[in-house]
């Protein structure tokens, strides 16, 4: 049998998500990271240590995919720079895996999608909680139909890390992140529209820059890593200090959704909780489920009976354990691109649904930012989402 010969793959930018290049690099095992792009030398340097010395590096994210030729292009670059990025390797037919959010507007998004069917060129989109045993099982649970038809569905998140993973660098700033029901929320909303079956039509939300936005002390981070400035002691969160210089997105949202299927959603996000985990609940007609924590060994209740009540559940499943970042889910995702790249297909991560969580905390802010006056979420052409929910063929 002959070996597979491995995809060459190249990265774009070597940041806090660059550990995602990593699970492509395997040499000899189908993939290898052939190029590297980042501004940053200590970037170049990174990628030399991760992926050997004969690994190419440039300072443009062009020269990868001009001088270098590669099968596959990883685009981890900060999330005002995915679209432009994208544009340039779907123009050049480049299978691309682009880390969520896929934009930081809804116009790019909707450009990305129309230029990948244009130029055939594969896109897939990096939201791996599809791919976190707690979504997955309850997803299982959802379509097994024991709680019923889904109704409703609410999402808390306790972003406990808040003040130092999104307030000390570009996520801060409205011009570069739109908004944290992105960057952050684009997981929530995704998982929120797949346990649902449908995705948001009206969006209409409350929020505020409640404690960051007072904090004085601030400095230009962008010479450091997270690592640097990263201080789990530091509390309560008006204690913290070296914010980025401008802070101008909220650090709490609460949108509310309407769903194309009638299901009705609400997703709250505070980024001054001590605690720092998602809290699902899902409620059907014939019952309702909520997770016990996110990681695994925590717990999944299910309430199928007016007998139960609080720390009674009618049953309950154990959070599965599975290896790798983010609870076993970056390695799944990087290896289903790699096979989506190599012969296209379905997968389980939605184009689609990446966009309409793009369009939705987009919606969400601009409504926050407008009194909490309701926003229609428009739906994509029907020819855009048959292509993309078609398996790109």
């Amino acid at each position: 049998m002959t070996p597979t010969p491995d995809l060459r793959i190249g990265v774009i930018g070597m940041g806090a998500r660059s550990d995602l290049a990593f699970h492509a690099h395997r040499p000899g095992e189908g993939s290898r990271v052939t190029a590297v792009a980042d501004p940053a030398e200590r970037g170049r340097d990174l990628a030399r240590e991760r992926f050997g010395e004969d690994v190419a590096t440039a300072r443009s994210f062009e020269e990868p995919l001009a001088e270098h030729e590669v099968d596959a292009v990883m685009i981890l670059a900060p999330d005002f720079a995915h679209a432009g990025i994208a544009r340039q390797t779907l123009a050049a037919g480049i299978p691309t895996f682009c880390e969520k959010p896929m934009a930081i507007s809804l116009e790019d998004a909707d450009g990305m999608l129309e230029l990948a069917k244009e130029k055939r060129a594969r896109l897939y989109i990096g939201h791996n909680m599809r791919h976190m045993p707690v979504v997955r099982q309850m997803k299982a649970i959802v379509d097994s139909g024991r709680i019923g038809r889904v109704r409703a569905i609410w999402c808390r998140h306790f972003v406990g890390a808040g003040g130092d993973f999104y307030f000390k660098d570009w996520h801060a700033e409205r011009e570069k992140a739109m908004s944290l029901l992105l960057q952050k929320g684009a997981h929530d909303i995704d998982v929120i529209h797949w346990l649902a079956g449908g995705a948001t039509r009206r969006v209409s939300g409350i929020g505020d820059l409640a404690v960051y936005g007072d904090i004085t002390d601030r400095r230009d981070n962008s010479g450091r890593r997270m690592g640097e400035w990263y201080d789990e002691d530091i509390w309560p969160p008006t204690a913290q200090k070296e914010l980025n210089p401008v802070v101008d997105v909220e650090d709490i949202s609460m949108p509310q959704m309407t769903l194309d299927n009638g299901v009705l959603a609400s997703y709250q996000q505070c980024h001054f909780t001590p605690d720092y985990w998602r809290n699902y609940t899902v409620i059907g007609d014939a019952g309702r489920i909520e997770n016990m924590g996110d990681g695994a060994g925590d717990q999944i209740h299910l309430w199928t009976s007016r007998r139960s009540g609080p720390g009674r559940p009618d049953d309950i499943e154990v959070i599965a354990r599975a290896e790798g970042g983010h609870g076993g889910a970056d390695p799944s995702l990087v290896a289903e691109f790699l096979r989506f790249a190599r012969g296209g297909g379905s997968t389980e991560v939605s184009v689609i649904a990446a966009r309409e969580a793009v369009a939705t905390g987009v919606r969400g802010a601009e409504s926050i930012r407008s009194g909490g006056v309701p926003l229609e979420v428009p739906p994509v052409a029907d020819e855009i989402r048959e292509y993309f929910d078609g398996g790109q063929v």
